[in-house]
C-alpha cells in the first residue's frame, strides 16, 4: 500500500520531487560528514590541532547560523527557480574557494561558506519546497527528498577518499565545483523550468483556503511565532537531535577507543545507520500523512533516549549495531517530522521565513554539540557518561514537547 502511494506520488510529481532530491544530496559538500572526510588534510597542510581546526569549524558554522535567518528567508519573496540557481551558484563559489584557501581566515571564511550554501540554503530550498507545495502527501514528498541527504552519506564519504588520495584534498574540491556547474546548474534549470504556473495556481489556492480559515489554521508570520510561547517549548526538543548525533558523530572514534571498539568497527556500522535512516524516512512519511506530524512528535524522541543509554550502558561489539540502528531510525523520523511540524503549526504562506529560523537554529546546536562533548570529555567526565546526560536531556525534551503540542490549541499569535 505504501510503496503504491510513493509510486503515485513520484509518477505525479517526478520534477518536483526530483528537484528535491538533488538539491538535498548536493548540500552533501557542505555537511560536516563531507567535510570531515577532508579535515585530516587540511589539518596535516596547515599544522593545525585538533582544538584549532574545531575552533576554526565551529566559527564558520556560527557565522553560518547567525546568517540564515536573513538569507533563508528570501525564499519567500524570490521565484523558486532563481532562489535555487543562486544557492547553487554560491555553493560553487564555495567550493572553489575552499581550493584556495591559504590560511587560518581563509579557512573560517571556507568554512561559512560551504556550511551557509551547502548545510544551510541547499538543504533550506530542498525541504522548504517540498513542505510548501504538497499538503495532504507533504510526509511522503520529504521523505522522497530526504533520501537525498541519505545517498550523499553512504556514497560520497568512499568517493571523496578515493579523490583525496589520487589528487588532494585541494583538486577534490575543485572538481566538486565543476560537477556542480556542469550537472545540478543545468538539472535545475530543467526540472524546475514548468515550474512558474505551479506556483501561480498553489498561490491561488492558498488565498482561497485562507479566506475560508478559522483563525487556527492561518499562516503566521515569523514575527508572531517569535511571540508565542509554544516556540521556546518546542525548540529543546526539535534541536536535541542536531545537537546529539552531531557531537556523536563528530567523537565516534574517542568513543570507540573509550569501548576498546576498532575504528573500523564503528565507521563500518555507518552503513546500517543509513539504511535504518533511509528504511524509517520512507515508514515516517505514510505515517505524518496518515496521523500529522503534531501526533508523532511527541514520540519522535524515543529512539533518541535509546540510543544514548545503549552506548552508555553496554559496551559489548554488538552494541554498536544495536545503537547505530536507533540513532538511524532516530534520524529518519526526524528529517520529515520536524519539516512537517512547521507547516501544520503554522501554515505554509512564510514557511521559507520560519524554516530559515528553526534551521538556523539547528545549525547552531550542531556547531556546539561536538564542543560541548568535547569539554565534558576534557573535564575527566567519560563519554559513556555524557551519553547519559544527553539520554536524560533528550528525555526531558520529550516532555516538553508533548506537553507544549498538547496546549497548542490554546495559543493565538499574540500570546
Amino acid at each position: 500500500m505504501a510503496i503504491t502511494a510513493y509510486r503515485q506520488l513520484v509518477t505525479a510529481n517526478k520534477r518536483l520531487l526530483a528537484f528535491g532530491f538533488v538539491m538535498a544530496l548536493y548540500s552533501s559538500f557542505g555537511q560536516t560528514y563531507f567535510i570531515g572526510i577532508v579535515g585530516p588534510a587540511i589539518q596535516s597542510e596547515f599544522s593545525l590541532s585538533h582544538t584549532l581546526w574545531g575552533t576554526i569549524y565551529m566559527i564558520g558554522t556560527l557565522l553560518s547560523a547567525a546568517l540564515l535567518p536573513w538569507t533563508g528567508a528570501l525564499i519567500d519573496r524570490f521565484r523558486l527557480r532563481s532562489y535555487a540557481l543562486a544557492a547553487c551558484l554560491l555553493l560553487i563559489g564555495a567550493c572553489a574557494y575552499t581550493a584556495t584557501a591559504s590560511g587560518t581566515v581563509s579557512l573560517i571564511l571556507a568554512i561559512f561558506l560551504l556550511r551557509h550554501a551547502g548545510q544551510g540554503l541547499a538543504s533550506h530550498v530542498s525541504i522548504t519546497t517540498m513542505t510548501r507545495y504538497f499538503n495532504r502527501e507533504r510526509g511522503r514528498a520529504i521523505a522522497v527528498a530526504s533520501v537525498g541527504f541519505t545517498a550523499g552519506e553512504a556514497v560520497l564519504p568512499f568517493l571523496a577518499v578515493i579523490l583525496i588520495g589520487a589528487i588532494g584534498w585541494r583538486w577534490t574540491y575543485g572538481s566538486v565545483a565543476l560537477l556542480i556547474g556542469l550537472t545540478v546548474i543545468p538539472t535545475v534549470l530543467w526540472l524546475l523550468r514548468k515550474h512558474e504556473s505551479a506556483h501561480l495556481e498553489h498561490l491561488a489556492k492558498l488565498a482561497e483556503n485562507e479566506s475560508r480559515a478559522v483563525e487556527s489554521n492561518r499562516s503566521w508570520t515569523r514575527a508572531e511565532v517569535l511571540r508565542n510561547r509554544m516556540f521556546y517549548l518546542l525548540m529543546p526538543g526539535l534541536l536535541a537531535t542536531s545537537t546529539i548525533v552531531t557531537a556523536m558523530f563528530f567523537h565516534h572514534l574517542n568513543l570507540a577507543d573509550e569501548k576498546g571498539w576498532s575504528h573500523a568497527w564503528i565507521t563500518g556500522n555507518y552503513a546500517v545507520y543509513a539504511a535504518a535512516t533511509m528504511a524509517f524516512l520512507l515508514l515516517s512519511g505514510p505515517l505524518i500523512d496518515r496521523f500529522s506530524a503534531l501526533r508523532i512528535a511527541p514520540v519522535m524522541l524515543i529512539p533518541l533516549v535509546l540510543s544514548m543509554l545503549s552506548v552508555a550502558l553496554l559496551g559489548q561489539v554488538w552494541s554498536v549495531i544495536l545503537y547505530m540502528l536507533l540513532l538511524g531510525t532516530q534520524s529518519g523520523f526526524y528529517h520529515t517530522v520536524t519539516s512537517a511540524l512547521w507547516a501544520e503549526l503554522y501554515g505554509v504562506r512564510h514557511i521559507g521565513s520560519i524554516k530559515s529560523l528553526y534551521f538556523s537554529l539547528s545549525v547552531l546546536a550542531s556547531a556546539l554539540g561536538p564542543v560541548l562533548m568535547g569539554s565534558l570529555a576534557d573535564l575527566g567526565i567519560a563519554l559513556s557518561t555524557v551519553c547519559l546526560y544527553f539520554a536524560a536531556y533528550a528525555g526531558c525534551a520529550c516532555l516538553l514537547l508533548a506537553s507544549a503540542l498538547h496546549y497548542r490549541t490554546h495559543q493565538s499569535p499574540a500570546s
